[in-house]
């Protein structure tokens, strides 16, 4: 392929996405298939690398192409669960750290890396500590149990963060407004130029009122409110709407917040 055939590929993806995100009947039916596999409960149906990954297909390969992008040192999660996420973002480090010894010509201990994960729950359980913990990517993996927004969970994830020079942050643990704006006021300084805080979540808003209702969450209340809220005292950071344009079934529209730089 020559250069300006890769030159036209590119642009003709570009101009695809700007028309994704104008296309109404495509939006609709994207939102109305999103409401039915929610339904479905479809984002529990997942494993990443034999842990439980609750997440859409569409946005594990996002995470893909988002860590090869920005090539993060650092990727902080909020929200642990099974595990599938962390190990997500671990194997995405770790294939990072494989290409880099490949180009550089080096022989690469898998074991040791300069690369981390940390991941932030309430309530690590037993089990779900146990197997991340015998889990081959493991030795990326920090896990902070605690509430993310309680001063000395915050005190040391920024402890831990330390030194590092590309930071992912992705925010995927309680969806209440409330919640997500002490996250964000939490978490995102930590967020290098030109990296991302993707804030999970943020398609309640376009859910009928009351879907969830066994949540405390719902339309007016969740991670896109706050994320609109915190945006308008954050003018270093913007809504990259290529990527929900790119996916079009996505758990985070208008969430993908890119730190300008």
């Amino acid at each position: 392929m020559t250069f300006d055939a890769v030159t036209q590929f590119s642009q003709e993806r570009s101009e695809r996405l700007v028309s994704n995100g104008t296309d109404a009947a495509f939006g609709a039916l994207s939102r109305d298939w999103l409401q039915a596999s929610m339904q479905r409960k479809y984002v529990y149906n997942f494993d990443w690398m034999g842990r439980p990954i609750i997440q859409y297909p569409q946005d594990m390969v996002a995470m893909q192409e988002l860590v090869w992008q920005v090539r993060p040192d650092l990727i902080i999660e909020t929200g642990i669960a099974h595990g599938g996420s962390l190990i997500l973002s671990a194997s995405l480090l770790a294939m990072l750290d494989m290409c880099d010894a490949i180009e550089a010509g080096i022989t690469l201990d898998p074991r040791q890396s300069s690369r981390k994960v940390i991941g932030i729950d309430i309530d690590i359980r037993a089990h779900n500590r146990a197997a991340i913990e015998a889990h081959p990517m493991a030795s990326r993996i920090q896990m902070v149990q605690g509430s993310s927004i309680a001063p000395e969970t915050v005190a040391a994830v920024h402890a831990a963060s330390a030194g590092y020079q590309r930071v992912l942050v992705l925010l995927d643990s309680m969806h209440t407004h409330d919640h997500v704006l002490a996250e964000l006021d939490a978490y995102a300084s930590l967020v290098t130029p030109g990296s991302y805080c993707v804030v999970f979540d943020t398609f309640v808003e376009d859910m009928p009122p009351g879907f969830f209702d066994d949540r405390p969450w719902d339309v007016g209340n969740n991670p896109k409110t706050a994320l609109r809220q915190w945006l308008q005292t954050h003018a270093d950071f913007e809504v990259d709407a290529s990527w929900p344009n790119k996916l079009m079934v996505t758990v985070a529209p208008e969430g993908f917040l890119r730190r300008k730089g």
